[in-house]
């Protein structure tokens, strides 16, 4: 992950292209901590959240989530911990993400250039704006794999219009960019020409407000959003592990590394 200061916009860039801006512990880890430390920053006006590669995130780490044989999840929770407990970890750090990005006082901006896949779908919702280009994709993969959009829900129920979520949320099939905006999920779809000038264009706009004027709309925008999270989010994130480390979704999560169609598809 990369950050950089220009002026008052602080980015971050999610930068592990090779696993597709998997949301492993330690990318999770480090977003958190880049994110409060531009919350910190007085300097800091607004913060643009991009991505490197074609991916902007594609949700949860998988390969840390598959069990290996007698329980334990492949990425090795502590000795004695199952599986349940280990994605119970992960799963909290989720919810700290988005957590973190609604409660920061600095408006985020998410700015995609690429697909967008379960997890990440949580992360775009988080932010305050979304630009995203007409070719970017979009997907709630959940259900396919035996899981649910449970945590993710936090952000992104409150933005989708009530049939398209159900559409989008049970179905999990991709769409683009301009339906994207049509739906409530992200603010805009541009073409991929102009999305450095519309993202420079709204930071710069925010720039132009008071701290403390924009600080408290953001407060003021995200009152119902914070008071859903502080009273649901430790049993969406009990929800969440609770599924990753059933049989059904290992047998999915098996299927997707191994690019093989699940059990319940043969």
């Amino acid at each position: 992950m990369r950050c950089q200061v220009d002026g008052q916009i602080a980015t971050i860039t999610l930068d592990s292209p090779a696993n597709r801006n998997a949301l492993s512990r330690a990318l999770v880890a480090e977003l958190t901590s880049a994110l409060r430390a531009a919350g910190q920053d007085a300097g800091i006006r607004a913060v643009v959240l991009t991505h490197t590669g074609g991916v902007f995130c594609s949700g949860a780490d998988l390969s840390e989530a598959r069990q290996r044989p007698g329980g334990d999840t492949q990425a090795g929770p502590a000795p004695g911990s199952d599986g349940q407990a280990g994605m119970a970890d992960a799963t909290t750090a989720m919810m700290t993400v988005m957590t973190t990005i609604v409660q920061l006082a600095k408006p985020v901006i998410a700015k995609i250039s690429g697909h967008v896949r379960a997890g990440g779908m949580g992360i775009v919702g988080a932010c305050d704006i979304a630009v995203a280009t007409e070719e970017a994709t979009f997907a709630f993969t959940e259900a396919r794999i035996g899981l649910a959009p449970a945590i993710i829900s936090m952000t992104t129920l409150d933005l989708i219009r009530p049939r398209a979520a159900s559409r989008y949320y049970l179905t999990g099939e991709t769409f683009g960019g301009t339906v994207a905006a049509q739906i409530g999920l992200i603010t805009e779809a541009i073409s991929s020409g102009n999305i450095d000038d519309a993202v420079a264009r709204v930071a710069g706009q925010i720039c132009e407000t008071s701290p403390q004027g924009a600080a408290e709309t953001k407060r003021l925008l995200t009152a119902g959003r914070r008071h859903r999270m502080a009273a649901d989010s430790a049993d969406l994130a009990a929800l969440s592990a609770r599924l990753f480390a059933s049989e059904e979704a290992q047998e999915g999560i098996r299927s997707f590394l191994e690019r093989r169609a699940p059990a319940w598809r043969r």
